[in-house]
């Protein structure tokens, strides 16, 4: 057993609280890892909000990081201690009927099918005070040792910067791949993006690396625009400057709507904006941000009726063991830059400060180090 600092979320809507935990060894099948970098992302914020689905407290957050392999149970083939790997919310099993259909990228052991509250024997690896502390997404990367199945780690170059590549356990994969992977956007095309978070600019990345040849972004902080522009978008609009409604003003940027929209923002009303702006027969809209648990959308059925296509994205459509060391391999060879999206380090204990900044919209990915 490991006695280590965690962020314990005990309640919803409470601060974190940094705790000494304790982190049993990996049994058969898992893999027990030193954290070094994770980063914050909003879908950690919905959990503390008490806004994600099936979310058990009290719980240790964080999906998005890397680490190095301390320990190996019985059974595990593909890492060995030392390994450099990225954790992965979304895992692989290879053996459910979605791994096998190479068309998908969800695994039937992914929360959204069966909580991912406890490891798949239905216990917790870790404790505090002398009380079960559940997993988060099985990942718990707020915590500098956690305990994953061997199909949710992703092992990857020895090369690999931790404190940079940390982001492609959610958010730059995410982003990126909702363009190259789920709406599959061709060259010459248009693009819009509601949402200028860590995801969304990752989004105009993937859109610049597919050959958009106009990406507007759209976002009510204007102080995202410059990051916007930097990393691909042509155009950049704050729908807080117009009367009329977005989805308007994007069709009359574009003739008759963009070819592809990205919702980002995880609301209602834009999921519906973002839907109505691409255009009425080819236009593919991929809801990538993620709604409050329990939430539902009302929408006009003639929207879909002459053709438009409405499809959701998660984790940007890639099979992440097999995808995530080879989107690594790329960023070694510079194919993309998303350090640009880190705008803020902060040490481990400094948690909170890093959710701070997120909900004042201050910053785009702040990485914490461990």
């Amino acid at each position: 057993v490991i006695r280590c600092r965690a962020a314990v979320a005990w309640a919803p809507g409470k601060p974190l609280s940094v705790e000494e935990v304790e982190v049993a060894p990996p049994k058969a099948g898992e893999v027990r890892i030193q954290l070094v970098a994770a980063g914050i992302c909003c879908t950690d914020d919905h959990l503390l909000q008490g806004s994600f689905p099936k979310a058990e407290f009290p719980v240790i957050p964080g999906h998005e990081g890397a680490g190095i392999v301390e320990s190996i149970g019985e059974g595990v083939t593909s890492m060995k201690p030392g390994d450099k790997v990225i954790l992965l919310c979304v895992p692989q099993c290879g053996e459910c009927s979605f791994c096998r259909n190479p068309e998908s990228n969800f695994c039937q052991k992914s929360h959204f099918s069966e909580s991912q509250n406890l490891l798949p024997d239905k216990t917790s690896r870790f404790s505090c005070k002398g009380k079960q502390i559940h997993h988060f997404l099985w990942v718990s990367t707020f915590s500098e040792y956690t305990v994953v199945p061997e199909y949710a780690v992703a092992k990857i170059d020895a090369a690999a910067p931790l404190d940079k590549v940390c982001l492609f356990g959610c958010g730059f994969s995410t982003g990126y791949g909702a363009a190259i992977n789920t709406a599959k956007v061709k060259p010459g095309s248009t693009c819009a993006v509601f949402g200028l978070g860590g995801v969304g600019l990752s989004v105009v990345m993937g859109c610049k690396v597919a050959g958009a040849s106009r990406i507007i972004a759209v976002d009510i902080n204007k102080d995202k625009f410059a990051k916007a522009k930097q990393l691909g978008a042509t155009d950049c609009i704050n729908p807080r400057d117009f009367t009329k409604p977005i989805q308007e003003v994007l069709t009359e940027m574009t003739g008759q709507g963009v070819d592809y929209s990205f919702e980002v923002i995880g609301h209602a009303d834009t999921m519906v904006a973002a839907l109505a702006s691409c255009n009425m027969s080819t236009g593919v809209c991929v809801m990538v941000g993620e709604l409050d648990s329990g939430s539902e959308i009302s929408i006009d059925p003639t929207l879909l009726l002459t053709g438009r296509t409405w499809k959701g994205s998660v984790l940007g459509g890639w099979k992440m063991r097999e995808c995530i060391p080879k989107l690594v391999s790329s960023y070694l060879e510079k194919k993309f830059n998303p350090d640009l999206l880190i705008t803020h380090t902060l040490p481990f204990a400094k948690v909170n400060e890093g959710f701070e900044l997120l909900r004042a919209g201050k910053s785009i990915r702040t990485v914490l180090l461990f």
